[in-house]
């Protein structure tokens, strides 16, 4: 049976979970693919440890922003919801259709070309077999999310533990081991814009912090969870990426593509490599089915505010989930994955795909935030960002640099991405009547 209705969340989660469902929802992604990639587009190794150090920084200030927004306005909709309350619902719609169409699918089919790397170095399926990995990888956890399975409380610690198992061991390594030997730097055509779009993009999913802020049982908890998560995950990246450049070298790096593997294979030999790889797959799997979970969400508020779109606003009793919004995310995800196959770097080809709309709505999110304050000059604020208006100012030319570089540095398919979120502007004639009440109760 379904039902229309909205299933109100519970304010439950503790400051320890929250901190854990981020750190977990964040490694995972791509700390484990994007090193050798931003390599090949710095100069240096002290270049290399730097851009990670800087996009913890980004990352920490980006986190600031949302942790007042968050606190200040608790919704399951996160950044939908924030959206709505500064720019209205139309944004809000055009946001929703980004996330649903490219966003989500995109990481979805990013995290799936990830485990497909390391997957065949367990067993190998031939030259695609990366994307065939992913493909499988998508139509397992779309299908295990669909008749409403999710990860047990139990199952989500145990691969968060073998996350970080993974993580200390790829930090502890060098210093047993030493470095392999070393080919000298040469010279790169990169670019730094594009070494902190795939920095930033292994940093990424920490904003999804927003979307759990209803169910803080702290308001002022959500804004901790955001800080404190995102000064654990810099520690943590900057530590084992000296460990891979230490390793490898620079140009060592630049050739590995499962570095993390290469690594465990140089110290232990292969047992040590399909170790690894094991862990990096399922930890992989946890954040894939995580993202699969937290995107079709979307569409179930889509549905919510678009009568055309009513169906996908259905709630799947029997499920307890948006049921017709996760398998329309899987079709997305899965063309993508094909899409993907095609190119030299399905991993890259999604990082084109998803960063301009990511940065652009990022950056709407940031000016947002001035523009709410000045909406409710007398709203009370659990979390007020420090050094207003500077940290926010920062985060805003942040995201606009960000998406300068992610149109310039990036290929066709970041036209595609940019393309496919015009064609979600003739949603925005459909928005129902409750909708437009709803914008002109956010006005007051």
């Amino acid at each position: 049976m379904e039902t229309d209705a909205k299933v109100a969340p519970r304010a439950a989660l503790t400051l320890t979970e929250g901190i854990a469902l981020v750190v977990g929802i964040v490694i995972g992604i791509g700390i484990f693919k994007t090193p050798s990639i931003v390599a090949s587009n710095v100069g240096s190794e002290a270049a290399f440890v730097g851009v990670w150090a800087l996009g913890g920084l980004v990352t920490l200030i980006g986190a600031l922003c949302y942790a007042e927004l968050a606190a200040a306005y608790p919704h399951s909709g996160g950044e939908y919801h924030f959206l709505s309350r500064a720019w209205g619902r139309p944004i809000a719609i055009l946001f929703g259709w980004a996330r649903g169409t490219v966003i989500q699918p995109g990481a979805i089919a990013a995290i799936g070309f990830v485990l497909g790397d390391y997957a065949q170095q367990l067993v190998s399926l031939g030259e695609r077999g990366p994307a065939i990995y992913a493909l499988l990888s998508v139509l397992l956890f779309t299908g295990l999310n669909v008749v409403g399975t999710s990860e047990g409380r139990i199952t989500q610690l145990i691969l968060t533990a073998l996350t970080l198992a993974a993580i200390f061991a790829v930090i502890l390594t060098p210093l047993a081991v030493g470095p392999m030997a070393q080919a000298s730097v040469q010279p790169v055509q990169g670019s730094l814009g594009l070494a902190m779009i795939l920095v930033l993009l292994t940093y990424g999913g920490w904003n999804e912090a927003a979307y759990i802020s209803a169910e803080m049982r702290d308001a002022r908890d959500t804004a901790r969870t955001l800080i404190i998560g995102t000064i654990i995950l810099t520690a943590l990246y900057v530590l084992v990426n000296f460990a891979f450049v230490s390793s490898f070298g620079l140009e060592g790096l630049r050739q590995s593509q499962a570095p993390g593997a290469d690594l465990m294979r140089h110290a232990f030999g292969g047992y040590g490599a399909l170790v690894l790889s094991a862990i990096v797959v399922a930890t992989a799997s946890s954040t894939l089915n995580g993202t699969v979970f937290t995107g079709g969400r979307i569409y179930f508020a889509l549905g919510q505010d678009l009568p055309i779109l009513r169906k996908l606003g259905r709630w799947d009793e029997h499920g307890q989930n948006p049921r017709n919004g996760i398998l329309l995310q899987g079709c997305f995800a899965l063309i993508l994955v094909l899409i993907g196959s095609v190119t030299r770097d399905g991993f890259q080809a999604m990082v084109d795909y998803t960063a301009p709309v990511f940065w652009g709505f990022l950056l709407m999110v940031g000016i947002g935030l001035f523009v709410l304050r000045a909406k409710n000059p007398d709203r009370h604020l659990p979390f007020r960002v420090p050094l207003y208006p500077v940290t926010p100012l920062l985060f805003c030319a942040t995201c606009l640099y960000m998406l300068y570089s992610s149109v310039a540095y990036t290929g066709y398919g970041a036209l595609m991405g940019m393309g496919v979120v015009v064609l979600g502007v003739p949603l925005i004639l459909f928005r129902s009547k409750s909708a437009d009440h709803q914008d002109e109760e956010n006005a007051q």
